[in-house]
């Protein structure tokens, strides 16, 4: 994993922790006052790239804690000239902790995050009952939760902390569609496992402050 300081020309479509001071001021960091979608675990941001693209009213940051992904995602923003669009390189956890300010924030995407395979890393995985508060925090009322994996028991564990947090309510996730193309999925990592077969697990709750 490589973690040199990023490229000045990358700038503000990739920055790292270590370059910003928190917490964030949306309307400072994007420019505008547009609602702010988090995508945990960015990857090489091809939801980043479609969604942005789709939605120019909203904002878009992705989180990616492998540094040459989040600059190769970042590097596909700025040919494309996306500033609703950007990468924040480091750890999410960190990230809400001291740089998302509370009911800040309109959506949080987690696609396919590492399912730690062997039950002892089972601890290591981004979706805890810990991470299910840092959510709590940072959505606005009404806000959204989405989280896709292909590991059924990643997603019954995470079902399961969602079934028992109070202020959530379960909605009907996104059913499959065939893709019109190459790029017609929400990331690189469900081409894919669909191309391979997997089933993908898909979850959507609402925030009911």
């Amino acid at each position: 994993m490589s973690r040199s300081k990023p490229t000045k020309d990358l700038k503000p479509y990739f920055q790292t922790l270590e370059d910003l001071e928190g917490p964030f001021d949306w309307s400072d960091f994007f420019d505008n006052d547009n609602p702010v979608v988090l995508d945990v675990g960015a990857g090489r941001g091809l939801f980043l790239f479609n969604a942005s693209g789709a939605s120019p009213d909203k904002n878009f940051l992705g989180m990616e804690i492998d540094y040459r992904e989040g600059r190769r995602a970042a590097t596909r923003l700025l040919k494309a000239e996306r500033p609703n669009a950007r990468v924040l390189g480091g750890d999410a956890r960190i990230a809400f902790d001291k740089f998302i300010s509370d009911s800040s924030i309109s959506e949080v995407h987690v696609y396919f995050p590492d399912p730690w395979w062997k039950k002892r890393h089972h601890k290591r995985r981004i979706f805890t009952d810990v991470f299910v508060t840092r959510i709590t925090k940072a959505l606005k009322n009404g806000g959204e939760l989405h989280f896709w994996t292909d590991v059924e028991d990643y997603f019954e564990r995470v079902k399961n902390l969602m079934d028992h947090a109070p202020q959530f309510v379960q909605r009907e996730a996104p059913q499959e569609s065939l893709p019109e193309h190459d790029m017609d999925y929400q990331t690189s990592f469900e081409r894919k496992k669909r191309n391979e077969g997997w089933k993908i697990h898909r979850g959507l709750w609402e925030l009911q402050k």
